[in-house]
């Protein structure tokens, strides 16, 4: 399996959006990238471009589960 990137459209292209997120293998990315329309993006923020609710999801459990701690270490008290 051979590695991938994900790169970000930062300039006006035929057939994609600015902003569209790719996920992509190296050497397509390398070449997308040495033509000045595409760059690097993290694989976070391909993730959150497929999935808006990402980052809601594991903000919320992390909020939710780090009250849970505090309220047992209250009531342990």
């Amino acid at each position: 399996m051979e590695n991938m990137k994900c790169i970000k459209l930062i300039k006006a292209s035929k057939g994609h959006e600015i902003g569209e997120v790719l996920r992509v293998d190296d050497n397509e990315a390398d070449l997308r990238v040495k033509g000045g329309y595409w760059s690097f993006a993290p694989k976070t923020e391909y993730k959150l471009y497929k999935n808006p609710e990402y980052k809601t999801k594991k903000t919320t459990e992390k909020v939710s589960s780090k009250k849970t701690l505090k309220k047992n270490k209250v009531e342990n008290n």
